[in-house]
């Protein structure tokens, strides 16, 4: 174990990874580090963009490299950086089934990872190019099971006994609603529930926040207490709400005379929000993020005038669904068509965050695969007018056979 580490440090020394300016303070080396490296326990919803940052290092380190384990003590041990130091990603262009090596992003020593999914799961350690590590963490991303429309007040919870002793116990923890996702109209709100088990019998170099208790898809389970972690997930209660919207700041009367001159309301979203514009190809998967968000944030998305309700476009509430929201407040098209060109309205904590203008265009000479439904349906037609023209072809020969025979039959008649 520590050979392939000290390995993969030798082979990565010509990285150069995120180094802290020598003129500012390094508050990141002022916390000390444990003498023996544990690993905190972190959980997250999928499709949610996480944060881990690296709360310490020595202060003659000047720069970090993270470190990805599926398993601790295997040797499949991935460094996530590239040879600048840090990875710069564009969240709207990263695809829910990436690589984790491209759906990372390394910023002031913490690392982001986009659209976290649960194969993401696993230890996280941040050190240096040459095998020495500071911080750990124990991620696991747990996938929404269930989700509630309304919110049901009811708990699940599963215990284990092996004779008379209380092997675990599984139950959902649920964090607070969220604000409301709209104001001055009809909105939502969402509430996170994630699962954790609590045993006397977890692994001690996993740190909690409560004695006893870890997520249940923690490395600091064991396995020889039987829990199947594909039982359990997390799970999304939404519930409808309504809320007034905060009163604006009158602005001078030189300022609403300027803007009535120009032909311009104050309340429409689109002069006082950003305006984002994307072009993307028809028949191609679209993935929109709301500019700003972030996980903890209360966010909604609205077709021109048309709120999009997660009890209706939730994802999973219906299979053959072609628009939908993911937990993780990303609006998808699978595909996008032409008829989805238009303006997309983000809400976000309740106020109108962006406008994204959405234009939609058809790729010429793209190349068909016989299995695309376009195909098929060339192919179909392609033969049914072969079918058409072979039988017309035959009726023409026949005819021309039985008008020559009727003409012999009368000649020999004369």
């Amino acid at each position: 174990m520590i050979f392939c580490l000290l390995l993969l440090g030798v082979s990565l020394s010509t990285l150069v990874a995120y180094e802290a300016p020598e003129d500012k303070e390094d508050v990141f080396a002022s916390r000390v580090c444990p003498a023996f490296l544990v690993f905190d326990n972190a959980a997250f919803l999928s499709d949610m963009t996480i944060e881990l940052p690296c709360h310490c290092k020595p202060e003659e380190a000047h720069s970090v490299v993270w470190y990805y384990q599926k398993q601790l003590g295997s040797t499949d041990i991935r460094a996530l950086t590239d040879f600048q130091g840090t990875s710069v990603v564009d969240s709207s262009r990263v695809g829910r089934g990436s690589e984790l090596r491209s759906r990372f992003s390394i910023r002031l020593f913490s690392l982001l990872v986009f659209r976290a999914q649960e194969s993401d799961s696993g230890h996280y350690l941040c050190g240096t190019v040459s095998g020495e590590f500071f911080y750990g963490y124990d991620v696991d991303v747990q996938e929404a099971k269930k989700v509630s429309f309304p919110w049901s007040k009811t708990q699940r919870v599963a215990a284990v006994k092996s004779g008379d002793n209380l092997l675990f116990q599984v139950f959902t923890s649920f964090r607070s609603w969220s604000v409301c996702d709209r104001c001055d109209v009809p909105g939502e709100q969402t509430r996170v529930g994630l699962c954790y088990v609590q045993s006397d019998y977890l692994e001690v170099r996993y740190r909690r926040e409560t004695h006893k208790v870890t997520s249940c898809g923690s490395s600091a389970v064991p396995k020889g207490l039987g829990l199947v972690k594909d039982k359990y997930g997390a799970e999304l209660g939404v519930r409808n709400c309504s809320v007034p919207c905060p009163p604006k700041t009158l602005s001078s009367p030189e300022h609403q005379a300027l803007l009535e001159f120009l032909g311009y309301s104050e309340h429409e979203p689109s002069v006082t929000v950003p305006v984002y514009y994307h072009n993307h190809p028809a028949d191609t998967l679209l993935i929109l993020s709301c500019p700003g968000a972030r996980p903890e944030h209360a966010v909604a998305w609205d077709r021109g005038s048309m709120p999009l309700y997660r009890s209706q476009y939730m994802e999973g509430l219906n299979q053959s669904a072609r628009i939908f929201i993911d937990t993780g407040h990303h609006l998808h098209f699978q595909p996008v068509q032409l008829e989805d060109k238009g303006s997309y309205f983000c809400w976000l904590q309740g106020t109108y965050a962006a406008e994204i203008r959405l234009g939609v265009y058809l790729r010429l000479g793209q190349r068909r695969l016989l299995s695309d439904p376009e195909s098929l349906y060339a192919l179909k037609v392609i033969l049914m007018c072969y079918m058409v023209l072979t039988a017309v072809f035959l009726l023409i020969v026949f005819g021309q056979f039985f008008w020559r025979t009727l003409k012999v039959k009368r000649l020999a008649l004369v």
